[in-house]
């Protein structure tokens, strides 16, 4: 992402740090860190709570090394599991969030298919769930072959309601116990409402929501 693209997402994660920072038990719960996947793949922040968290200004440069990206971050995720399993200490099921306005580049089709797969194995065994987030010209069909979750694109650069959706959702699991199903808010930041939320959209707003949707679009398993 070049441009108006990027420094929208870095505008995005000010205000998801200054979300997050806002509501106490949220900041003292949930963790942070990111990783760049261009023509390299860096972790510009590893783990760390809300009050250390300071957002990067991020840089594009080059390839769209994705596979690679996807699984530093999975590597990041377990790691930080074994951390807290070792303390004794309980957690929810992480999130990772894939942002990108392309589709993998400079990698093997084999280093993406060994990708994809490990995303699938780690969601069918509960221990991570998978977003991916189009921008613009992102290649919204080859996504949808990395990642489990249907492929959701952003409406224009709208970045401030991505990270305060995220923010907001991640305030509603932080009230939650661990293993329990949350509804989330509505997504108002995607481009198009895929049908079958829409459908349902008026019993996810009454508070009313099918497990299915739940699950699919609405809420987690955390």
């Amino acid at each position: 992402m070049q441009g108006d693209r990027i420094e929208a997402l870095n505008r995005g994660l000010v205000t998801l740090r200054h979300e997050l920072a806002r509501d106490a038990l949220t900041a003292r719960r949930v963790d942070i860190a990111i990783v760049t996947f261009n023509s390299n793949v860096s972790v510009v922040q590893d783990f760390v709570t809300i009050d250390k968290f300071k957002p990067p200004t991020l840089v594009a440069n080059g390839r769209t090394h994705m596979a690679e990206g996807l699984e530093r971050a999975l590597d990041l995720v377990a790691a930080r599991k074994r951390n807290y399993r070792q303390a004794g200490v309980a957690y929810y099921r992480p999130w990772v969030f894939m942002i990108t306005d392309g589709t993998p580049e400079g990698e093997t089709g084999a280093a993406v298919a060994k990708a994809a797969a490990r995303v699938r194995a780690e969601e069918q065994a509960r221990h991570v769930i998978c977003f991916a987030v189009g921008v613009e010209d992102a290649d919204m069909e080859r996504l949808s072959q990395v990642v489990v979750q249907t492929p959701l694109e952003l409406a224009g650069l709208d970045f401030q309601g991505l990270f305060v959706w995220l923010s907001a959702s991640m305030q509603t699991v932080s009230r939650s116990q661990p293993g329990e199903e949350v509804a989330l808010p509505l997504m108002g930041w995607i481009k198009s409402v895929p049908a079958f939320l829409r459908k349902h959209e008026h019993a996810i707003r009454a508070g009313t929501v099918l497990a299915e949707v739940l699950v699919k679009f609405a809420g987690v398993v955390v």
